[in-house]
């Protein structure tokens, strides 16, 4: 097999980021972030606090994407003369530095190149993202309670803002549910992957007898809901429960019956707000993921309908997607993309990218063969 010239692969790569700019409109994403800038300094910018936080949170994650952008040409330039020194001098340590930051340019552009596949209706949103312990018992709980450490911990390696609106604890470790948003542009479109039930193999530390457990948890992603959606709900179709707060600890937040269960009568769905200390603004928060859970519902009614007037079947969305197995030996495997990793530990500490980067190829490559 014949070697690969390092200087027609960083050309390669010069080509791949050009055209990667041309998807992303590099100067319409410039001129955003000069109008998200004059917003940002208005003085009374912060008088309303949630816009103030979109302001700002979209103007970072632009200028982020800009900086990254010219970080890798500035990368891929610095490259080409770091391998003419190495070929000048005929120094193989230069050559071995240049041949690992190749590696590396290769990845991060492969990495931002994924980006550009997110173009569905709805993948520039912030996500909404709820974990429900399934079957294994106490086990399941605690599986539960750490899939949603992954994800926060996966946000803030990103510099995402999350948010945590409701922990259901269960009785003697871990969670049933919870429900947070990631609060960053593309959040939905990078998570929706996600979305479906993972499975934990392990030696059960609630076990007395240490034997092997089988647990599953079910990860669910909806895009949040913006003014221009209409999904309109019908107080009539909504049973309101009131209750306190569960959790460890004596915060504020629990000591007052201000937590909010929404139930949507027609669809069973059940949502619920438990972190600010007014009822009122509970239910509120609790409306908003109500209906981002409705919206996606109506999407995906929408693609099923289209599938079935093509005559094709969808897979479930509730159906397994990752093992992560701990014992007898250690791997995590997405069963749809077939990525592996064989550290569990890194991918628990939310080192997720690679899966996510190949959920999204995957998911792309499906939606385009159902297009054609």
């Amino acid at each position: 097999m014949a070697l690969i010239d390092p200087v027609e692969e960083i050309n390669e790569l010069i080509g791949t980021l050009k055209n990667i700019q041309d998807v992303l409109d590099l100067g319409a994403i410039r001129k955003q972030i000069e109008e998200l800038e004059e917003q940002a300094a208005a003085p009374d910018l912060w008088n309303d606090q949630e816009r103030a936080q979109k302001v700002t949170s979209k103007l970072s994650y632009l200028q982020g994407e800009v900086n990254r952008i010219e970080s890798l040409a500035q990368r891929l330039d610095d490259l080409s003369v770091l391998y003419e020194l190495a070929a000048d001098e005929e120094d193989d340590d230069t050559r071995e530095e240049a041949d690992r930051e190749l590696a590396s340019l290769r990845s991060d552009v492969g990495a931002l190149e994924v980006r550009t596949l997110l173009s569905g209706e709805y993948d520039a949103r912030e996500a909404v993202v709820t974990i429900n312990s399934q079957a294994g018992g106490v086990d399941a709980a605690d599986w539960a309670q750490m899939l949603l450490r992954m994800y926060i911990r996966w946000a803030e390696r990103k510099g995402y803002p999350t948010e945590v609106y409701e922990t259901s604890y269960a009785e003697e470790a871990g969670i049933k549910s919870a429900t947070f948003t990631v609060k960053a542009p593309y959040a939905y479109g990078t998570l929706r992957g996600e979305h479906g039930t993972h499975r934990l193999v392990r030696i059960s530390p609630f076990d007395n007898q240490g034997r092997r457990q089988t647990s599953f948890a079910g990860v669910d992603v909806v895009p949040v809901v913006e003014t221009t959606d209409h999904i309109d709900i019908n107080e009539d179709d909504l049973r309101v429960d009131v209750y306190r707060s569960s959790g460890p600890g004596g915060q504020g937040v629990n000591t007052t019956d201000s937590a909010v269960r929404l139930t949507h009568l027609p669809t069973g769905i059940v949502v619920s707000c438990q972190n600010e200390r007014s009822q009122l603004q509970n239910k509120a928060t609790a409306m908003a993921v109500l209906q981002s859970k409705l919206l996606e519902r109506k999407r995906q009614e929408e693609v099923a309908a289209l599938n079935e007037i093509r005559g094709e079947t969808t897979t479930s969305w509730g159906t397994q997607i990752r093992n992560y197995v701990l014992h007898p030996y250690q791997i995590v495997k997405d069963l749809r993309t077939g990525t592996e990793a064989g550290n569990p530990s890194a991918v628990l500490d939310g080192d997720l990218d690679e899966f996510i980067e190949a959920e999204i190829r995957w998911t792309r490559r499906q939606e385009s063969g159902a297009e054609g």
